[in-house]
């Protein structure tokens, strides 16, 4: 079974595979509070946009997105 995005991208930025599943699991619950908040329909699972978040540099290892650490 092939995944994507690839462990070793996600990696890249959460070089922890426990840390990389703290950091998903606690984003993809903001993301379902917040679509349930707004009444927001999501076309995906909160955890897969969560994993694309980090394969895109949005989140790192803090659990902080990379914009708030610059």
């Amino acid at each position: 079974m092939m995944l994507y995005p690839a462990m070793s991208k996600l990696n890249s930025y959460i070089p922890n595979r426990y840390m990389l599943v703290n950091v998903v699991a606690r984003r993809a619950r903001q993301i379902a509070e917040e679509a349930e908040t707004t009444g927001l329909h999501l076309e995906e699972k909160p955890v897969t946009l969560a994993i694309h978040e980090v394969a895109a540099g949005k989140l790192t290892g803090g659990g902080e997105s990379a914009s708030e650490e610059a």
